[in-house]
């Protein structure tokens, strides 16, 4: 898991994918209010790094990369290809 991950990148990596709430709870194992929590985090995500980490490899399992900081200002994604 990259050493930071936030709520944008996870919207990000939903979106590039596809992907409601409702099916990256599901493919993550965890409930739906907590990947509306998650991605309604401000700075620090509001869960244990158990369920980050699920919510993370579902992603990457998926096909999804996240980027390290550019210069310190952002932080990415992508979608692997296929």
């Amino acid at each position: 898991m990259p050493a930071s991950i936030s709520n944008l990148q996870i919207r990000a990596a939903r979106a590039l994918l596809g992907w409601s709430q409702s099916r990256l709870a599901e493919e993550a194992g965890v409930s739906v209010i907590t990947v509306k929590r998650l991605e309604a985090a401000e700075e620090t995500l509001p869960a244990r790094y158990e369920t980050v980490v699920r919510v993370v490899d579902a992603l990457v399992a998926a096909g999804i990369d996240f980027l390290p900081q550019a210069g310190g200002y952002s932080h990415g994604v992508r979608l692997r290809a296929p």
